[in-house]
């Protein structure tokens, strides 16, 4: 049986086609009463099998909303796909808690050469050896197109053809569970792309006369419309078997309705978590600093498992760099390090000069630490720069290395973006891949124009549009033969293996870190700190002079030799070192 949400209809076929879209035969739906704006033809199609609706008395095929597979792209006939018949060889995976973890962030097309979940299966050996727990991938649904970052999907069922279909991914998933990985999946439900968006077609997807950052809002006050992305949620743990999702910008969910969608959402989670016996994350992006994300639903929170924090990235951009523009301002303030260390949010109801208000709330302290994702760097961070450039193009390699201590040794869960481990010195930069010149051309000349505005130099601002800026942002594996690139991953193992072995670097407690700033300046990328976490100094020295800390112990990892004598430790200049000290 084959159905369809389609209540703008006054009449819906559903029609079988060969591969090259000619018709084999076609069948009339019928409304089904008991469902309002639902159709239905009793159509059984076996795996692999081409379809797609007609909608009223328009002859052009429109794919399903709810495709699984789409192999000749979002503009063609969907394909019947069964999910249950992947042989899985994960039936002992019992998932891993996002407490205590590492996520590794990837887009899939830019971390390998060949770009495909199957190339992406055969780095997972080197995931596993860098410590690694979660693997989070940037988004994988359909989208127009050859290369994208992921946000302009438009069949949100469906992964992208490019990447080798929906099996592909299965084998991927089943890989990363063989390899003790858990895997979070990036998913998009603030908006749609702007090519292949056939949905409004069908019903009220979207709502008129709203909009955010990236186009017109989704309508949350539809019930289908919501059981659309519950069902798309639940597919990707379910069926899919993966571990958690990371939610898009969930600030541009527009939602009046007396359950909110995130709080509807962890609800059917956490049932199908228990269901499953195994832990179901997830996590949101949002720019409101608003704890209710991760309270308790007992407490009044929507009850997601975690958080971005991008305060804590600023904190830390601010500190290695020096970079005050735009939303950076703020952060070169002396005590910013200290409140995203111990608090999580840095406006936590304190003024915003980038938004010019007062922005976010505290964090209780109830609320352990680790439900905070952190990181130095991640894909908006670098990608929406204007030449996409990571902190390895601008920062030395003592600066690079300080990086890595205080990501792996913050009080949240730290996250990774592919490459950071080796200082990657390939950028990543906004790409896409639209067909339609059109569309294209307005691409790219939005995204030169407004970093021109900003006083960018347009010839600094690459082409999304040319292949070449797809092509440069790729990972270059072979820099792991460099000395350079191999002493920066090496120092990311052994922080993840301390991060493991030492307990205070997991300890959930949020306000147990004790933040000392031991040398101030005006010039925040010039100051030293001192950060205790129970029994452990995390020294952090980005002064040009070596600065004598009042510490006495051993210390269990330096980026560069440091002196003991007399009951201090004495880190020199663009250096951190991890101390045990002494009763």
């Amino acid at each position: 049986m084959i159905e369809v949400w389609a209540p703008r209809a006054e009449r819906m076929r559903v029609r079988r086609v060969r591969d090259d879209e000619t018709t084999i035969d076609e069948h009339e739906m019928t409304r089904v009463a008991e469902r309002t704006g639902w159709w239905q033809a009793d159509v059984r199609l076996t795996d692999g099998e081409r379809y797609g609706f007609v909608i009223g008395d328009d002859d052009r095929l429109r794919p399903d909303p709810r495709s699984r597979r789409q192999p000749a792209g979002v503009h063609a006939a969907s394909a019947s796909f069964d999910e249950t018949a992947f042989a899985w060889t994960d039936a002992a995976w019992t998932g891993r808690q996002l407490a205590g973890g590492l996520i590794y962030e990837l887009h899939l097309g830019t971390f390998t050469p060949e770009g495909t979940l199957d190339a992406a299966v055969a780095r997972l050996p080197h995931l596993v050896d860098l410590g690694v727990t979660h693997v989070e991938l940037l988004p994988v649904n359909a989208f127009n197109g050859q290369w994208n970052w992921g946000y302009d999907g438009v069949l949100w069922y469906a992964v992208h053809e490019g990447y080798g279909g929906p099996r592909a991914y299965q084998r991927f998933v089943d890989a990363a569970h063989a390899h003790g990985l858990a895997v979070i999946q990036d998913v998009v439900y603030n908006h749609l792309g702007p090519s292949g968006n056939y949905l409004p077609e069908f019903g009220p997807y979207l709502r008129e006369g709203s909009r955010n950052t990236w186009g017109d809002s989704i309508d949350l006050d539809e019930p289908a419309v919501r059981e659309y992305i519950v069902d798309n949620a639940l597919m990707w743990l379910r069926d899919r078997h993966v571990d958690g999702l990371r939610l898009d910008a969930v600030h541009a969910l527009h939602d009046d309705s007396r359950t909110h969608i995130l709080k509807e959402l962890a609800e059917r989670v956490d049932a199908l978590s228990a269901h499953e016996g195994r832990p179901l994350t997830l996590i949101a992006e949002s720019d409101l600093n608003d704890p209710t994300l991760i309270l308790p639903r007992e407490a009044g929170g929507y009850g997601l498992t975690g958080q971005w924090s991008d305060d804590w990235h600023h904190a830390v951009h601010v500190a290695l760099t020096g970079e005050t523009s735009g939303y950076y301002a703020d952060f070169a303030a002396p005590d910013a390090l200290e409140k995203v260390t111990d608090g999580g949010f840095f406006h936590d109801g304190a003024f915003s000069s980038f938004r010019d208000r007062v922005h976010g709330s505290s964090i209780p302290l109830e609320v352990p630490a680790w439900r905070l994702v952190t990181f130095t760097q991640d894909h908006d961070q670098i990608g929406n720069r204007a030449a996409g450039d990571r902190l390895s193009q601008s920062l030395s390699e003592d600066r690079l290395s300080v990086a890595a201590v205080l990501t792996l040794t913050a009080p949240g869960t730290p996250m990774l973006f592919m490459g950071e481990e080796w200082g990657a010195s390939t950028p990543w930069q906004f790409f896409t891949s639209h067909p339609e010149p059109e569309l294209g051309r307005a691409t790219a000349e939005g995204r030169i124009g407004e970093f021109s505005r900003m006083g960018w130099d347009p010839a600094v601002v690459p082409d999304p549009q040319d292949p070449e800026t797809f092509q440069r942002s790729k990972l270059d594996w072979g820099e792991l033969a460099q000395r350079r690139h191999a002493r920066l991953l090496d120092l990311h193992r052994r922080l993840a293996a301390l991060r493991r072995e030492q307990p205070e670097l997991t300890d959930p407690s949020i306000r147990k870190p004790s933040v000392e700033l031991v040398v101030a300046s005006d010039e925040p990328q010039h100051r030293a700190w001192r950060i205790d976490r129970g029994g452990l100094s995390i020294l952090i020295n980005l002064t040009p002079d070596a600065v004598a800390f009042d510490v006495d112990g051993e210390a269990l990892l330096a980026t560069r030799a440091v002196d003991t004598l007399d009951g201090r430790t004495t880190v020199p200049a663009d250096a951190a070192a991890i101390v045990r000290r002494r009763p």
